[in-house]
C-alpha cells in the first residue's frame, strides 16, 4: 500500500477531508506512515474520537497493510 492509497482511503470516508501522507523514516518503508488529516469531520470532537475516525477509514489495513502511523488530526480552523 503506497502514500496515495493511504490518503484515498481517509478521503473517501472522511467528508471534505484532505490527508498527507509520508513515510518519514526509510522511504522504501511502506508500512510506517506520518499521516496529517484536514477535516471539518473533526470539529467537536475529542483527539481520541478524531483519531478513531481515521482509524476506522482505513479499517482492516492497519492490521495488514500498515505497521504503524504517526497521526495528526485538525479541523480547517486549527490549519490555517
Amino acid at each position: 500500500m503506497d502514500e496515495d492509497a493511504v490518503a484515498e482511503l481517509i478521503e473517501e470516508a472522511l467528508p471534505e477531508a484532505r490527508a498527507m501522507v509520508t513515510t518519514p523514516r526509510d522511504p522504501d518503508d511502506d508500512k510506517h506512515y506520518a499521516v496529517r488529516v484536514v477535516s471539518p469531520a473533526f470539529e467537536g470532537e475529542s483527539l481520541v474520537d478524531q483519531h478513531q475516525l481515521v482509524h476506522d477509514a482505513l479499517g482492516d489495513h492497519l492490521t495488514r497493510d500498515i505497521h504503524a502511523i504517526e497521526l495528526t488530526t485538525l479541523t480547517p480552523e486549527e490549519a490555517e
